[in-house]
């Protein structure tokens, strides 16, 4: 019986085969330990791009030991990374601007601390701490910004008007940040789409020609002066004002609403009637420009007594300054803020904040202007 012929790969074909298999071998094993390792970097909270980068560093360890630092992925992802900073990154808190690591590095260079970039990131948008980067290095940073509503922008302003003025570090921000240190109606900033309750308007912030509020209603007769029925505010603020004039009336007191919404032609024709009767000089102190009164916001009424014909010396004027918070009222035009609303004081004058509101001004003894700076426009 013959013998069957059995088939033998030549030399060559088998060792290429040998070295083909290997090498598949090795690159499922590198495969492998890349996705590992990759796996490892991920879950550590770093992302897919900033892994790339940590392996090609060699970092792994270091990123593995340092989980979920948002600045130092930021480092990690970006062309600006520089492995000398690669400590300091960590230590930076995390904003999420644009040119972060860019920033961080001339901050660095300038001399800055890692605390001190953390300030410095915390109070601007990244343009601003990109134009405060290119400035020499500030001594005296924690000067102004301890507090969180400074603006980075305004620094060398706050300088500028702590050099004139004298006054103190948290009043020259407050005065700044409201334009308090340009002139009246110089450059306002433009809060003509600010429906809500805390909307300023003054000598530097303009509701403009249309501004018209939202939910205007007619105040009832029995609650107006002289049974008044075209006065007019926001529902807020007219259901506030009745649910305030009712409590007075149980106190055996007769509170009114003299006068609530201007439109800006109203307000235009109040300025025109003051000016023709006494001048510049008395619109430049007692009467608002067209445009920037706060009657066009529907949300300021000014009060009457019943019982009296100087508001200021009324009964219901001492119950106003005592409760008025209670229902979302300040008490608006205050003669020591004068120098900060810009308004010579008018004892009449209410502006309808809402409750909480109302209640840190009048814990904190603050103007609209400085509660504004303080909690809104930070």
């Amino acid at each position: 019986m013959a013998q069957k012929r059995v088939l033998k790969m030549k030399r060559g074909p088998r060792i290429i085969c040998k070295i083909f298999i290997t090498l598949v071998i090795i690159f499922l094993i590198l495969l492998i330990a890349f996705l590992y390792v990759k796996h490892k970097i991920t879950s550590a909270g770093y992302s897919e791009e900033a892994s790339i980068r940590i392996m090609k560093e060699f970092k792994i360890e270091y990123a593995v030991n340092n989980p979920d630092n948002k600045t130092l992925n930021r480092a990690f992802e970006s062309s600006d990374y520089k492995e000398k900073y690669l400590d300091k990154y960590k230590q930076v808190k995390f904003f999420d601007q644009e040119h972060l690591i860019k920033n961080i590095n001339t901050l660095l260079d300038r001399g800055y601390s890692t605390r001190d970039i953390s300030i410095i990131l915390a109070h601007g948008n990244d343009n601003d701490v990109t134009e405060f980067a290119k400035k020499d290095m500030v001594k005296y940073l924690e000067e102004f910004y301890s507090y969180d509503f400074a603006k980075l922008k305004n620094y060398d302003r706050y300088v500028k008007y702590m050099d004139e003025e004298g006054d103190d570090e948290e009043t020259t921000i407050i005065m700044v940040n409201l334009d308090l240190d340009k002139d009246n109606y110089d450059t306002p900033f433009d809060v003509s789409k600010d429906q809500s309750l805390t909307v300023l308007a003054n000598k530097h912030h303009e509701l403009g020609k249309n501004y018209v509020p939202n939910n205007l209603v007619t105040v009832k007769e029995e609650y107006t002066k002289d049974k008044d029925d075209s006065i007019k505010g926001r529902k807020e603020a007219v259901d506030a004002a009745v649910e305030m004039i009712n409590a007075a009336k149980k106190d055996g007191l007769n509170l009114l609403i003299n006068s609530g919404y201007r439109s800006y032609e109203d307000q235009k024709d109040v300025y025109d009637t003051y000016f023709k009767l006494y001048g510049q000089e008395y619109v430049d102190k007692y009467v608002v420009n067209p445009g920037f009164s706060e009657h066009q916001t529907g949300l300021a009424f000014d009060f009457a007594s019943g019982s009296s014909k100087v508001f200021k010396e009324s009964k219901e004027y001492d119950w106003m300054i005592k409760n008025s918070y209670k229902y979302g009222f300040c008490y608006r035009y205050l003669k020591k803020k004068e120098d900060i609303t810009g308004i010579k004081t008018e004892a009449w004058h209410f502006r309808y904040v809402g409750k909480d509101v109302a209640k840190i001004m009048d814990d904190g003894d603050l103007s609209l202007e400085e509660y504004y700076a303080i909690y809104i426009d930070k």
